[in-house]
């Protein structure tokens, strides 16, 4: 039987897989934080990581919030400063994208649907 409630940590649980800790990878598939709808991440970045490769998804779109730092995205046609806590930035799918944490940053991340294998790689 599915539990009615779940509690926790999403920056410890998120520890293995990247900061997500809700999505269609949570296992057993009955825990509440298994879903194919929607998947969360919790990102706390040391001041100069990034991602400087490109990353798409094909399926998915994604929500970015800043809770705290600064966070720049970088997509092929603009970069967006995150600076100011509650600022974010959504993009659709097939949009490429690659991060810099300019600051020690915290950052909430959605993306739904939760589909294996939709975050690729791809050259900029």
């Amino acid at each position: 039987m599915q539990p009615k409630l779940v509690f926790g940590n999403a920056q410890i649980e998120g520890e293995n897989r990247w900061g997500w800790f809700i999505g269609h990878f949570i296992n057993p598939a009955n825990d509440p934080r298994s879903s194919s709808n929607l998947e969360v991440k919790w990102g706390s970045h040391k001041a100069g990581e990034g991602r400087r490769e490109w990353a798409m998804n094909a399926q998915a779109t994604t929500l970015s919030i800043l809770v705290s730092g600064r966070f720049r995205l970088q997509f092929p046609d603009t970069e967006v400063l995150l600076s100011r806590e509650g600022d974010y930035a959504l993009w659709c799918p097939g949009v490429p994208h690659c991060w810099l944490a300019e600051e020690e940053s915290t950052i909430l991340t959605v993306r739904w649907p939760s589909l294996s294998g939709d975050s690729k790689a791809v050259s900029h």
